[in-house]
């Protein structure tokens, strides 16, 4: 079986949902949580990030939310559709594995480290910038998201952002 068509048979949720994006949006998460006061990661907040941003609707909302809005306004928009706002405990739930796998594959590359006595990710600058492949157009989106999100949630406290997108930790 050639590469094509192993790929090819791969559904479009097996390419988007893997370790290694996963670990690349966590990374570019931390690089926007660090943006606000350099602060690390706490580590459970990293358990939201794929359930927001490895979806299709709720990456399209993130990214019709300006940065300035914060999460607030993007938790508003989520709940005009109540069940969208509530889907997301679920998909935390679902994403819980992939996201430790996600994590453990960016500490191997040298994306984060993650601190286990502070419980908390720290993502390391680029001392230049990562050369991409060329990527489709919706794999493109998730890394100005992942940024934003990081943004917002570094406003906030662990408890305002669970309470804010309606999860338990």
């Amino acid at each position: 079986m050639t590469d094509s068509t192993r790929t090819s048979r791969l559904s479009e949720a097996a390419v988007v949902q893997n370790e290694a994006l996963g670990a690349y949006a966590i990374w570019r998460f931390g690089l926007g949580f660090q943006e606000r006061d350099g602060q690390a990661v706490p580590l459970p907040l990293t358990f939201l990030l794929l359930p927001l941003v490895l979806h299709g609707p709720t990456l399209a909302m993130v990214l019709s939310t300006q940065k300035a809005s914060g999460l607030h306004l993007f938790a508003g928009k989520l709940g005009e559709q109540r069940e969208d706002l509530l889907a997301v405990h679920g998909r935390a739930l679902a994403f819980r594995q992939l996201t430790f796998e996600s994590l453990i594959v960016a500490e191997q590359s040298r994306l984060v480290r993650i601190e286990p006595s502070a419980a908390t990710v720290r993502a390391f600058s680029p001392h230049h910038e990562l050369l991409a492949p060329s990527l489709p157009e919706r794999i493109r989106r998730i890394a100005p998201a992942c940024e934003k999100v990081g943004y917002w949630f570094s406003g906030l406290s662990d408890q305002q952002v669970a309470h804010t997108l309606k999860v338990g930790f």
